[in-house]
């Protein structure tokens, strides 16, 4: 008889293999918050014309701060990008992302009631897409941005065979 040794530890449980959407996507992000911060100041600056009033602050300080946003801004959205994932595992797909806050939600394959493909302009000219996945609950409604279209349609039709065999109760 072999006496066990107590200071051996058991292999830990395989991390899952994630997969990542399309660094392409840092872009499409990248491209709607300049948009949306340009707009705002586009808004501001409509505002104090039709006011007829002076700015605040002087215009070389609001220059200045909407150019140190859009720079933050593209640190932060390869970064933002590169925290998105997923993982089909054996009975869900599991999702994760965010930086600061990460945000992980698992979608039981049986409750998927629609996987959906979307693709706006600014995706479609960077081939890409995202699968929006519709359950009963509305707090998992789950959107997955960034895929490459092959990707997406190739995971959509899995997802929709895997809820086929899975589903539970509805």
């Amino acid at each position: 008889m072999n006496p066990v040794d107590s200071t051996q530890t058991t292999p830990a449980a395989a991390e899952p293999a994630w997969q990542r959407v399309s660094p392409k996507y840092a872009w499409a992000d990248l491209g709607i918050n300049v948009l949306l911060t340009l707009g705002i100041a586009a808004a501001y600056a409509l505002v104090m014309l039709f006011a007829r009033t002076a700015p605040p602050l002087p215009v070389h300080l609001i220059v200045a701060a909407i150019v140190i946003i859009l720079l933050i801004n593209c640190v932060f959205a390869f970064r933002r990008v590169r925290a998105i994932g997923y993982v089909l595992r054996d009975d869900d797909l599991l999702f994760r992302r965010g930086i600061l806050f990460e945000r992980f939600i698992a979608v039981p394959y049986g409750r998927l009631q629609l996987v959906d493909v979307t693709r706006g302009p600014l995706l479609r000219a960077l081939g890409l897409a995202n699968l929006k996945f519709v359950t009963a609950s509305a707090a998992t409604g789950v959107q997955l941005p960034g895929l490459p279209l092959e990707e997406a349609e190739k995971l959509r039709d899995r997802l929709v065979e895997l809820a086929e065999t899975r589903r539970s109760g509805l």
